[in-house]
């Protein structure tokens, strides 16, 4: 029987203790931790269970948004294409839909991207942007 809330506290680790025979899927399952769709919650299952154990885990500042963190580098894709995610696009303030001019320096091997911002004529230009930003 699945509990209709996740639990917590000493009542997590007395439940995890009696269910300790099982595997992680299960007991967690049977702890209540599972997502709207029949997914067992895992890691919020693990999370819990330290967090009773009384163990403190630094949050991490995700800036809102879930996903893997920005490791600066990338794969040329079977296609060619080389992706630049989001975490750069959002480091450089990027919008959705915003242009940006590439640049090839192929004497010291790099690629620039730089954004381009209208000018009052309706004509675009290259935006600088500098690491301290």
């Amino acid at each position: 029987m699945i509990p209709s809330e996740q639990l917590m506290g000493e009542a997590l680790l007395n439940r995890t203790r009696d269910l300790s025979s099982n595997s992680v899927e299960q007991i967690a399952k049977a702890c209540g931790y599972v997502g709207p769709g029949g997914r067992v919650l895992k890691k919020a299952f693990l999370k819990a269970l330290v967090h009773a154990k009384g163990f403190a885990i630094p949050e991490v500042d995700s800036d809102g948004f879930r996903g893997r963190q920005a490791e600066y580098r990338t794969r040329v894709h079977g296609n060619g294409n080389l992706l630049v995610g989001h975490a750069y696009t959002k480091r450089l303030g990027l919008e959705p839909g915003q242009e940006c001019s590439i640049e090839l320096h192929q004497e010291t091997g790099t690629i620039w991207l730089r954004p381009l911002i209208a000018k009052d004529e309706g004509e675009t230009e290259a935006q600088e942007i500098s690491d301290d930003e």
